[in-house]
C-alpha cells in the first residue's frame, strides 16, 4: 500500500492574466483552484496511473474542507488531521504577462494534532511504501521526518523523501528507500554546481553511499540520473515535447518511479516510468494520464552506464 504526507497542503489559486498595469486592477481571463502540495501530487499521479494510496496531512478551516472535497474528487483516500485553528492556505499563482507566485505560510499546529497524525502512521507495515514530501512547516519539529523514521523503524516501510538542503541531509543516516533531488538541490547539498549527467554522477553515488538506497535526480528536459539499490547508475534522456506547465512534474516522476518498480522491482524499467510520467506532466496543464505515460514511454531513451 502506497501512503503520502503532505504537512502544509495548499489551494493553489492559478490565475492567468493579459496585459498587467501596476497600480491599475487587472483582471484575470483564466483562474481555477486545485489542491497543491508535493505529497498530494504524488497521490493524484499514482491514481492516475492506476494505484491506489492514502493521503496523511494537516488541513484547517473552510479551505481544508474544500482541498480535503477535491482531494476525493481525483479519487485519492485521505486520512487528514483538523487542526483546531486556522485554515489551509491558498497559494496564488499568476501566469501570463506577470508570472510568479506567492505561497502563504499556512496554519499553526498544536502538539495535540501533531500526535495525531504520527499515531495514525501506526497502520505501516514492511509491505507499505510512505513518501515524505516537502518541507516542514515552521510550527513544527525541524527534524520531524527523522522522529518519524525513527518512530516506523520496527515496522519497516520503504520511506521515500523528497525534500531539499538539511532537511534531505538529516534523514541519510535512516536509510531512505529513495530520494529525489533535482540536479539543483544536490548541487547546493555539496556545495557544487551541476549542470551535465556526468557532473551528477559522483554526487547521486555519495548520497546512496551516505544511506538512500535509491537516488533518483531530476534535470528537467536534460533528463535523469538513477544510482539505484542494487548497484547500477543509469543515465535516461527526457523525450521531446512542449512544456506547459512543470508543477508537479517532479512529483509525478517519484509516483511512476514507485508504480513500476512495485510492480517490477526493476530499477531500469521503474527508471524508464518515473521519466514519462515526469514529462507527461509537464507536457499537460495538469498531471500527465496513464496513456500519455505510455506513449511517452516509447520514447524514452535509458542507459545503463555502471
Amino acid at each position: 500500500m502506497f501512503y503520502t504526507m503532505t504537512l502544509n497542503p495548499a489551494l493553489d489559486y492559478n490565475m492567468t492574466t493579459g496585459e498587467f498595469i501596476k497600480e491599475r486592477v487587472n483582471r484575470s481571463v483564466k483562474e481555477e483552484i486545485i489542491p497543491g502540495g508535493k505529497g498530494l501530487m504524488v497521490s493524484r499521479m499514482l491514481k492516475n496511473l492506476g494505484v491506489e494510496s492514502t493521503a496523511f496531512g494537516l488541513v484547517a478551516g473552510f479551505t481544508g474542507a474544500e482541498l480535503t472535497r477535491q482531494v476525493h474528487e481525483f479519487g485519492v483516500r485521505t486520512n487528514f488531521v483538523s487542526l483546531p485553528k486556522g485554515m489551509t492556505r491558498i497559494n496564488v499563482k499568476l501566469w501570463g504577462a506577470l508570472e510568479g507566485e506567492i505561497n502563504a505560510t499556512g496554519p499553526e499546529c498544536d502538539e495535540k494534532s501533531l500526535q495525531a497524525v504520527l499515531e495514525k502512521l501506526s497502520v505501516l507495515t514492511s509491505k507499505d511504501i510512505l513518501v515524505l514530501a516537502g518541507s516542514v512547516p515552521a510550527s513544527l519539529p525541524k527534524d520531524l521526518y527523522v522522529t518519524i523514521m525513527k518512530q516506523l523503524r520496527e515496522k519497516s516501510p520503504r520511506i521515500v523523501v523528497d525534500a531539499t538542503g538539511d532537511l534531505l541531509r538529516s534523514v541519510m543516516p535512516y536509510g531512505p528507500f529513495l530520494v529525489k533531488p533535482n540536479h539543483h538541490e544536490l548541487g547546493e547539498l555539496y556545495n557544487v554546481t551541476l549542470e551535465t549527467k556526468e557532473e551528477v554522477l559522483p554526487y547521486a553515488k555519495k548520497l546512496r553511499e551516505e544511506g538512500a538506497k535509491n537516488v533518483l535526480v531530476s534535470m528537467a528536459g536534460a533528463g535523469a540520473v538513477l544510482a539505484a539499490e542494487d548497484g547500477s547508475v543509469w543515465f535516461g534522456e527526457a523525450p521531446k515535447g512542449q512544456v506547459v506547465n512543470t508543477v508537479g512534474s517532479g512529483d509525478s516522476m517519484v509516483a511512476g518511479f514507485l508504480a513500476k518498480y512495485e510492480e517490477t522491482k526493476d530499477p531500469g524499467k521503474a527508471f524508464s516510468n518515473g521519466i514519462a510520467s515526469g514529462s507527461a506532466s509537464a507536457f499537460s496543464e495538469t498531471l500527465g494520464t496513464k496513456e500519455e505515460v505510455e506513449l511517452l514511454l516509447q520514447k524514452v531513451q535509458i542507459k545503463r552506464v555502471e
